[in-house]
């Protein structure tokens, strides 16, 4: 499972297509020019191991420079491109990068990430000149000898950075040879995604993220299409989906609120019935939400839950999340514990946090040992967790309740925020909403709702007090919103994740 081999069966089959514009590459276009610049980091002294930072807007160039790290067992590290220039420098230079690969359109951001870096050798930009960066077009026409020996990169990817600096998450490099099998990812694929060679694929997210750059490299791997669209936009997604007959795509649960808050006529203009897997993550799915997208697309949704640590993995089909609607599945990747503050395993149904049993440490936060040692568990240094908490059922089937950083305390009774924020999700007047835990002398914390009404809404006291009651009416009323502050926007990323560390941070001193 690797591009190579559909480049030698199949050579002219696109395998990446830009949606917007139509520009595209083959196969054997992404085989030539990855091998390309795989010798090109070889010819500047790159050597496994080593890290390649790369900062692209949503382009195929992307994939290119993904595969040409894989080749060579190098890291690639994609940066968030809407981060602060200071930010960015910060990433390329903990990364300890060699090599620096950029988006012509960036040039400004690269610009001071490329100064302050201590340790580039190399420096690319595709797509127009950047003073102080080589040609890329030119690094991937170059001929060379072939390479004989490949052994298989990886990711190195960095958090969010909402708590202080990004931290750089890094998996131990593959013992092996990155045409020979092996890759978690690929098996999943194919054993509970029913994905294959024949499949055409959608991205919608930003390419730099986790999901978006593994899942289009992993659909590369079996030799299927991906089709890359800039951004997400509802009704534009409906469109690619019936103009490239997309059949599989993987979409985040504020995605799909934008999606049926489309008017039912705008939605039943598109023909979507090429479309026979949705797959969907990176945060709790309000039930109502997927009940909703169940009954418009049909059984067609499987969830999964992970991080971008990929200590662990979870996956549910339809069928088996309407037996237990609200779970994110059992575990397929590491064994799933549920532990209290002190370590001590948790029977069904209580809630902790989430652990993942692996045969070896999957990953380390990158010059960051006590980063790491925090995410281990006290007993079994294997056991690692990322933050989340939740509760198993009887059978296995793990449920999410929240990030254990924004769980609410109120009067020393816990309340976790999602199940708050899935009650008012789908309330026609909101838009957008986040729960989140302020001040309060005598409890403590008290619940307080942000929300984003939709265009036409008054934000007023009547409008308040109707979300307030309508919560009391889905929720206990001791878990509802005491009050409900109106905003423009909520701090999300691109992907739609909500940056809750950036709205708390208004509210408490």
């Amino acid at each position: 499972m690797y591009p190579g081999i559909t480049a030698q069966q199949h050579p002219n089959k696109i395998a990446v297509v830009i949606a917007d514009s139509g520009r595209l590459i083959t196969y054997r276009e992404l085989d030539d020019s990855s091998a390309a610049l795989a010798r090109a980091f070889r010819n500047a002294g790159l050597g496994r191991g080593d890290s390649v930072a790369l900062l692209t807007t949503n382009t195929l160039e992307a994939l290119v420079v993904y595969w040409a790290t894989r080749r060579v067992g190098l890291y690639v590290t994609a940066v968030n491109r809407h981060l602060r220039s200071e930010e960015i420098a910060y990433i390329v230079d903990d990364s300890e990068a060699r090599a620096f690969i950029v988006a012509a359109d960036l040039a400004d951001l690269a610009a001071t990430a490329s100064e302050r870096s201590k340790n580039l050798e190399l420096r690319l930009a595709f797509g127009g000149q950047v003073d102080g960066f080589g040609s890329y077009e030119e690094a991937i026409t170059t001929e060379g000898d072939a390479l004989t020996d490949q052994p298989c990169g990886a990711m190195m990817l960095y958090s969010s950075g909402t708590t202080g600096f990004p931290k750089g998450i890094k998996p131990p490099l593959p013992d092996r040879q990155v045409d020979e099998p092996g890759e978690p990812l690929y098996v999943l694929l194919d054993k509970f995604f029913n994905l294959s060679s024949d499949d055409v694929y959608l991205t919608t997210a930003p390419i730099y993220h986790a999901a978006p750059l593994g899942w289009s490299a992993g659909l590369l791997a079996i030799g299927a299409t991906v089709v890359i669209a800039p951004g997400f936009d509802a009704e534009q997604a409906l469109g690619f989906i019936e103009k490239y007959r997309i059949t599989a795509t993987q979409m985040v649960p504020t995605m799909f609120v934008r999606l049926l808050k489309l008017p039912e006529p705008v939605r039943k203009r598109f023909d979507i019935s090429s479309l026979r897997v949705l797959v969907h993550a990176a945060a709790p799915c309000p039930i109502d939400v997927k009940r909703a997208m169940i009954d418009w697309v049909g059984p067609i949704l499987f969830e999964y839950y992970s991080a971008t640590e990929a200590n662990g993995f979870t996956f549910i089909s339809t069928p088996e999340w309407l037996e237990r609607p609200g779970s994110v599945g059992r575990s397929v990747m590491g064994v799933a514990h549920i532990c209290d503050d002190a370590g001590t395993e948790l029977p069904a149904r209580d809630v902790g946090t989430i652990y993942f049993e692996r045969d070896v440490l999957p990953f380390e936060y990158h010059r960051a040992p006590e980063k790491t040692a925090a995410a281990q568990h006290p007993a079994h240094p294997t056991w690692t967790a990322v933050g989340d908490v939740g509760y198993l059922d009887e059978d296995g089937y793990l449920f999410l309740t929240d990030r254990k950083t924004f769980m609410i305390i109120s009067g020393g009774v816990n309340i976790y925020p999602q199940e708050i924020e899935d009650a008012l999700a789908l309330h026609p007047k909101v838009f957008d909403v986040a729960v989140i835990g302020v001040p309060d002398e005598e409890m403590g914390e008290q619940v307080k709702a942000v929300v984003v009404v939709e265009p036409g809404t008054v934000a007023d006291t009547a409008t308040a007090d109707e979300l307030i009651a309508y919560a009391r009416d889905r929720v206990a009323h001791y878990k509802a919103p005491k009050n409900v502050d109106f905003v423009e926007e909520l701090p999300r990323t691109p992907t739609g994740k909500l940056q809750k560390n950036r709205l708390r941070s208004q509210y408490w001193p």
